[in-house]
């Protein structure tokens, strides 16, 4: 038995060759991973806010200006590459990661307009999010999930 969602994700994208094509790539997309957790909990902190005005302007800060912060400071960290995914030159499991919390219909972000027009000044977030977006067998996969709170 594999028990924590993240591990079991991990081990999974392993699996399917998602986890890049050495350990550095490999460590790369680790990485990249782990911002999405804190951004995860930057947005839940917004929305936590137990006035209701606190947490529209909350909520509204975060998607104005702190998530776009953020993507601007992950997009440093990624490493030199053909593109236009993440890390390396095939899909990842990071790009996945960031697909779900940015861009994916039904995604985390409950402002998905929002969440996109953070990353518009991010191009290499920007570019593996079209390229992502453009994968058959992962709109085939949204078209048909069951809708569910993960």
């Amino acid at each position: 038995k594999i028990g924590q969602s993240k591990a079991i994700e991990r081990f999974i994208a392993r699996e399917l060759g998602l986890m890049g094509s050495n350990p550095v790539e490999a460590a790369q997309i680790d990485q990249l991973c782990e911002t999405i957790i804190d951004f995860k909990a930057a947005y839940n902190k917004a929305k936590g806010a137990s006035d209701a005005a606190e947490k529209e302007a909350s909520v509204k800060k975060y998607f104005a200006e702190d998530l776009a912060a953020s993507l601007a400071l992950a997009e440093k960290s990624i490493p030199a590459g053909p593109g236009p995914f993440l890390v390396g030159s095939k899909v990842s499991y990071a790009d996945l990661v960031f697909y779900m919390f940015l861009a994916s219909p039904g995604g985390f972000h409950d402002n998905a307009e929002g969440a996109k027009a953070a990353f518009q000044g991010c191009p290499k977030i920007k570019a593996a999010m079209e390229a992502v977006d453009k994968i058959p067998e992962l709109q085939e996969w949204i078209a048909t999930r069951k809708e569910t709170m993960f």
